[in-house]
């Protein structure tokens, strides 16, 4: 018997007289029983090694394709296979990446271009070896956990001890362990609200519990709940920032009826009128708000170290629940992280962006106000980085949606975080700016106005 065998240059030859044989045995080109070819032969033939061949047929055994008879050499299974086997296959057709050259207003997007990368970059080749081996502790680096505690009682005003806070990777994680450590059977979100947090409970066999948002802020629960998800500080989607009677609602609220209140500090770093706003957790003296806070809006999304800090009844049992887990976020992350905190970067860091989204924001309003009018009305924008824009009655959220995509600009539907479309309507898009130049704000409002002023 001689092989026909065609040899690529993308593969090693042992690899490709493997599948070339086994292909037509599966083909029945070559039938049950047939003798191969003697190693030294099909070697000679081929003009490869026989150690080559001895490999390839070695895998063709280890699989149930070929057998030996001793002294005999090597003959082709009886193989039983329920399917026809393609004699091509289709070529790999690769991912390209998808370069939307468009003007993105999207929401949730943050400036990474004056991110301090030499910095940071310094920190990791200084921490690197003696960092990667070992594995981070479940609770998270101990150095971080003090440095947290430290810039979130100066920042924040909130004062816990480094053993309330927990390290995790994101919103996410932190609400699904949360669940299945407190397992409630109730819980409540802001409508409109995180469309991410409203899927993970979903995907956690909980029914979320609408709650609407007014002038105040999230308002009070009307049914009982174990869990209530809010963004006091700049509320997302609306950008209403709760006031001090609404938050001593909800706290009244909640040690009534031994809830918990989840305070996620969404935005609370970036204020552009007045003090920054207490926090919740500030205020709270009965142990019920359990604090969220979060890197990847304050630096880059890539750096995935978000943090709880839990009541301090609730530590102990946590432990004990937590302690055959793994930490989601590497130490190198966390150690770098401690250091560049400790040092005197983040807190730097934050006072130039603030400025700097501070003059993008202000761009914004005055583009939008000169260009489009005082039919469309602001609101939400006095923290965090997107606004709402309130569209005049000839204009519709879809519409506005469309005619800008035919311009290059994208905007984000209000709608889409509304779960509830009984409720509030919605005719108003968000618009965020926070990864935009000033050039760019210029460039996509001055698109958008061409085709939403047009009636």
């Amino acid at each position: 018997m001689e092989l026909q065998i065609i040899f690529s240059t993308d593969e090693p030859k042992y690899m490709t007289i493997y599948k070339q044989i086994k292909k037509q045995v599966l083909t029945n080109v070559i039938h049950a029983h047939e003798q191969l070819p003697p190693k030294r032969l099909l070697a000679n033939q081929l003009n490869v090694s026989i150690q080559t061949v001895q490999t390839a047929y070695e895998q063709l055994i280890s699989e149930g394709f070929i057998y030996t008879i001793e002294r005999n050499g090597y003959y082709v299974s009886e193989v039983e296979f329920p399917y026809s086997f393609e004699d091509s296959f289709e070529p790999i057709v690769e991912i390209e990446e998808n370069e939307n050259p468009t003007i993105s207003f999207r929401n949730g997007q943050v400036d990474a271009s004056h991110f301090p990368f030499s910095v940071w970059t310094k920190y990791v080749k200084e921490h690197f070896q003696s960092n990667m081996m070992p594995n981070a502790k479940w609770q998270g680096e101990a150095m971080l956990r003090n440095q947290i505690a430290r810039y979130i009682r100066k920042a924040r005003g909130i004062h816990c001890q480094p053993k309330q806070i927990f390290i995790f990777n994101g919103t996410q994680q932190q609400l699904k362990v949360l669940s299945q450590f407190l397992k409630p059977t109730a819980v409540g979100i802001e409508n409109p609200g995180f469309h991410r947090v409203y899927y993970t409970w979903k995907q956690s066999q909980l029914e979320p519990t609408l709650v609407p948002v007014d002038e105040q802020g999230c308002m009070v629960p009307t049914v009982p709940l174990n869990l209530l998800y809010t963004t006091p500080a700049h509320q997302f989607p609306k950008g209403t920032i709760m006031s001090i009677t609404r938050k001593g609602e909800l706290l009244q609220w909640a040690a009534t009826h031994q809830s918990y209140i989840i305070e996620d500090d969404y935005d609370a770093e970036f204020r552009y009128k007045g003090n920054p706003i207490p926090p919740l957790a500030q205020l709270d003296y009965q142990d019920r708000v359990i604090y969220f806070g979060s890197f990847s809006k304050t630096m880059i999304p890539s750096i995935r170290v978000s943090y709880i800090i839990l009541p301090m009844h609730l530590v102990d049992s946590f432990e004990q629940f937590m302690q055959f887990d793994k930490s989601m976020v590497s130490r190198l992350d966390q150690v770098v992280l401690a250091h560049f905190m400790k040092d005197g970067h983040f807190e730097k860091h934050i006072a130039k962006m603030r400025k700097l989204y501070s003059e993008k924001r202000q761009h914004l309003i005055d583009e939008i106000k000169n260009r489009l009018g005082d039919e469309f009305i602001i609101t939400g924008d006095d923290a965090g980085l997107h606004i709402v824009l309130h569209l005049p009655d000839y204009l519709t959220e879809q519409q506005a949606l469309q005619k800008a995509k035919s311009v290059g600009v994208t905007v984000d539907a209000y709608s889409q975080f509304q779960f509830d479309r009984t409720g509030e309507t919605s005719n108003k898009v968000v618009i965020g700016y926070g990864t935009l130049s000033l050039e760019q704000i210029t460039q996509g409002i001055a698109a958008i106005s061409t085709v939403w002023k047009s009636k």
